[in-house]
């Protein structure tokens, strides 16, 4: 399991420690008949981190050092560069540009993985 699935399941919950799925919900109805299944929730990024202890203490809507923080991960230069890799930044230094570039490439997966990612935390 990479880095960023473990950023991943421990805001969305791991497929591990989620409770039995619940039965679906009613299908929508298609002008012919056919049922197509309901749309799934995203999870909301930012409520999530913010009701998190010490996330009024951690500046994690820019900083992805505090982000891994919030969520209980190592924000070692490692940990980081090794995260930069798994999301294809070859070269990752650790400079304030790098990252950024980092904050923004996590939160554009959490984006495409299901989550409601504001724009000023993508762009």
């Amino acid at each position: 399991m990479g880095i960023f699935s473990s950023i991943k399941d421990a805001i969305f919950g791991s497929a591990d420690a989620q409770e039995p799925e619940a039965p679906a919900a009613p299908a929508a109805s298609t002008p012919f008949g056919k049922s197509k299944p309901a749309k799934l929730d995203e999870v909301d990024i930012e409520a999530s981190l913010d009701a998190r202890p010490r996330s009024e203490n951690l500046n994690w809507r820019t900083s992805i050092v505090d982000l891994m923080k919030l969520v209980g991960l190592e924000a070692s230069y490692a940990e980081r560069k090794e995260l930069a890799i798994e999301l294809g930044r070859e070269g990752y230094s650790g400079t304030a540009e790098d990252n950024i570039w980092l904050h923004r490439q996590v939160m554009r997966k959490l984006a495409e993985n299901g989550g409601r990612v504001p724009p000023s935390l993508r762009d």
